[in-house]
């Protein structure tokens, strides 16, 4: 098959020819439709995250059609669309595992990092983190879901009842989460980039109730803060906007160092 490879890190990506991957008795075969580019990958790519498998085949939001089963597959068959997110594997016995907190395991290994991804024609997968997509999203919809959306709805959930939420960063995570979060009643500030004017027009066109750069002060307090972007600077920046008792979410796996401020 055809795959796009890190080979190095601090390189670009080179397109080879390799075998096709086989199955375990707990995986799936699948042939990719589409995988999205997620900010983890640049991460990964980049030399942020230190440990990846070497080469690698990066890529975490996998949408593709099941060819083969391995021989204790129970629960998927050949022929069904799944969708492949960044948890791979976990222990599936552990304290944060029977607690359904999984991503904690000590053993988890993650797809496009420590096993191969979906920048290939092919990719396997384990069982019990594939997901059934369901018929009514095309595939370039539903690949950003199994991380932007993901880890996008996690942040959102752990937001609690705050009815006025802070954006910083209007990127994939952030543009999928407003439109639940107006769907839902709230106002959401968006933060971006000075002169992202991109950004700052698609969050506009996305109902939010201010938009600007994250050196502004929105119009009022909020009540909650998800940081997608991975600065840490902007960590002490939103404090300075949050309410009493308010809470900030850091939605990143990778983030510069949070400067000191005072207590």
């Amino acid at each position: 098959m055809r795959a796009m490879v890190l080979e190095k890190q601090h390189t670009s990506l080179v397109l080879r020819e390799i075998p096709k991957p086989r199955p375990q008795r707990r995986q799936v075969l699948i042939k990719v439709h589409a995988c999205g580019v997620c900010r983890t990958d640049l991460h990964v790519v980049d030399g942020d995250l230190k440990e990846p498998k070497l080469p690698l085949i990066i890529g975490h939001q996998i949408v593709g059609t099941i060819e083969e089963v391995g021989k204790e597959i129970s629960t998927l068959s050949a022929g069904q669309r799944v969708g492949v997110p960044w948890l791979n594997h976990s222990c599936q016995n552990c304290g944060f595992c029977d607690s359904g907190r999984e991503n904690l395991c000590g053993k988890s290994t993650y797809t496009g990092y420590q096993v191969d991804g979906g920048y290939a024609e092919y990719c396997v997968a384990n069982e019990q983190f594939c997901l059934p997509i369901p018929s009514e999203y095309p595939d370039i919809q539903a690949a950003p879901l199994l991380c932007a959306g993901l880890i996008g709805y996690r942040s959102y959930k752990m937001t609690g009842d705050a009815k006025r939420i802070g954006f910083y960063g209007f990127g994939a995570s952030a543009h999928i989460l407003i439109q639940l979060a107006r769907f839902e009643g709230k106002e959401v500030y968006a933060f971006t980039r000075q002169r992202d004017e991109n950004a700052q027009e698609l969050a506009k066109q996305l109902g939010a109730s201010w938009v600007g750069h994250s050196g502004e002060t929105p119009p009022e307090e909020f009540e909650a803060a998800i940081i997608f972007a991975p600065v840490g600077s902007l960590v002490p920046e939103a404090l300075r906007h949050l309410q009493k008792g308010g809470r900030i979410v850091c939605a990143g796996i990778h983030m510069s160092d949070i400067p000191s401020f005072p207590y």
